[in-house]
């Protein structure tokens, strides 16, 4: 329906009184009025119940569609920002590498499951805990080895679970291994644990747990790995280890000790990497290598030995 529009019908000019006092506009203060004197709403309507016009006085009302079409651009406003904060806040909330244009680039770091530590007996401490004082673990030793990252395929002889220590001695030089399997019988060894894989690149990886019945058992293994001399007993393929000079030296518990080599150029067929962390009652050997001139990666060897490192903390 079309609205209709009323016209005025025309305003009408009273002729000006040639007697009358000059106008004075009202005055914005509330003062007393005087005998005779006039409101501005009497003065304006000759009404005294009329109401006072405030000062300044108030805009005339906008038309009813101006209204209207506020209250529409009003509404979109607040549409418009709502959504803006939605995705503000999606957006936020999204990891780094979730973003377009914001994803890290890739520095060679393998994907790793989320590690937690293993549930213990009712009452048994964490291995460094101040009740602890003998820093023992608790845990079953298998619980604690470091899980394979994402695309590894895993070593069946090397499963996660119990190895002997004929088996572990093969990580050595032939001329070494009656030596140290007889060395393991005489010092109290209790267990081995031990996971083996391969990367898409070739790298293979191994991880040995000796858990002893002390820690002084445990000391004395690795002080005789490494004897008088200044680096441990080689490795096969590894025949001169160096110390790893890219090693940051943190990231690992306050109570644990790591102790990390690699084998500078020019190697053989292969390149090899390893790792000795004593952690209390228990030693550990991060073993990586790979075959080639382009030999073992330095990052992911790295954060092998510190996830390692903190699962036995």
């Amino acid at each position: 329906m079309t609205e209709k529009t009323v016209e005025p019908a025309g305003e009408v000019v009273a002729a000006p009184n040639p007697f009358a006092p000059p106008a004075v506009p009202p005055v914005p203060l509330l003062l007393p009025l005087a005998a005779g004197e006039s409101t501005a709403g009497e003065a304006a309507t000759g009404d005294p119940g009329a109401p006072v016009e405030p000062w300044p006085p108030t805009p005339p009302t906008p038309p009813r569609r101006v209204l209207r079409a506020v209250a529409r651009w009003t509404v979109a406003v607040l549409v418009l920002g709502g959504l803006g904060a939605g995705t503000a806040v999606g957006i936020a909330s999204m990891e780094r590498t979730d973003v377009p244009g914001l994803a890290t680039e890739d520095d060679g770091r393998w994907d790793y499951p989320q590690l937690s530590l293993p549930a213990l007996p009712a009452g048994a401490p964490r291995p460094f805990a101040d009740a602890n004082e003998a820093e023992v673990h608790h845990a079953d030793l298998r619980r604690l080895l470091l899980p394979a990252p994402a695309g590894a395929s895993p070593d069946k002889e090397l499963d996660g679970g119990w190895v002997t220590g004929a088996r572990y001695a093969t990580e050595y030089g032939k001329s070494e291994r009656a030596e140290l399997t007889q060395r393991l019988d005489d010092s109290a060894l209790r267990h081995i644990a031990a996971r083996g894989w391969t990367m898409p690149d070739g790298t293979s990886s191994r991880v040995y747990l000796l858990r002893f019945n002390s820690v002084a058992y445990a000391t004395a293994f690795q002080d005789e790995l490494f004897g008088l001399e200044s680096f441990p007993t080689p490795l096969v393929g590894a025949a001169e280890p160096a110390s790893d000079d890219d090693w940051p030296g943190t990231g690992g518990p306050e109570y644990t000790t790591t102790r990390v080599y690699t084998e500078a150029k020019p190697y053989g067929a292969e390149q090899v990497r390893h790792a000795y962390v004593l952690a209390g009652d228990t030693v550990a050997l991060i073993v990586q290598s790979r075959k080639g001139a382009a030999g073992t990666e330095t990052v992911p060897f790295h954060q092998t030995v510190v996830l390692q490192n903190q699962l036995l903390g």
